[in-house]
């Protein structure tokens, strides 16, 4: 459940009366009428969180991972309903061709993931720190060098997990590391 990010929520009964926008009409109802709280629910299909700006609805009811879009809407999220997560099940008697598709699916999903757990980085050093500064940042095989049209100086280009990539930011700079910009990444494929 979401809100825009201004208002004041008190709990469950903010919602008592109020219009909820939600793409999950029966989930969202089931709920409120377990908690006897009385919503006037607006199905609707795709971009949920453009209802309360529109003017459509007071806030909506919908699927978030990141947060990202609710913010971008001026959405808060006050309440989780639901949890729930994929999976993929399989059964172990696969004929080729559909075991073929199955690993090309598994090898996306994991490209995916990896990308997720993992950050590529660039910096600028002296050349007398690339040395050192690969020890830090190894990535996948071995950092790429790059001169810089600075004489003395070269890019470093690597790839840092995302739960070490503080220590190595600190580690970095200590070795004079500058201009350090970090970017997600899309797919990762190993």
């Amino acid at each position: 459940m979401a809100i825009p990010k201004d208002e004041n929520y008190t709990g469950l009964n903010y919602f008592e009366g109020k219009k909820i926008a939600t793409s999950y009409p029966k989930i969202l109802q089931k709920f409120f009428a377990e908690m006897k709280i009385r919503v006037e629910i607006e199905e609707i299909g795709g971009s949920v969180e453009i209802a309360t700006g529109i003017g459509l609805a007071d806030a909506i009811f919908d699927i978030v991972s990141t947060g990202s879009t609710l913010i971008m809407n001026g959405l808060k999220e006050v309440e989780t309903i639901y949890k729930s997560e994929a999976v993929l099940i399989s059964n172990p008697n696969l004929c080729a061709e559909k075991a073929e598709l199955l690993a090309k699916l598994l090898f996306r999903i994991k490209a995916v993931r990896k990308a997720q757990e993992n950050k590529y980085i660039l910096l600028n050093a002296p050349n007398s720190a690339v040395e050192a500064i690969g020890k830090v940042l190894p990535g996948m095989k071995a950092p790429t060098v790059l001169p810089l049209a600075t004489e003395g100086w070269s890019s470093i280009h690597s790839v840092v997990k995302e739960d070490e990539f503080w220590d190595i930011i600190d580690q970095l700079q200590t070795l004079g590391a500058q201009g350090i910009l970090v970017v997600p990444i899309e797919k990762m494929i190993c």
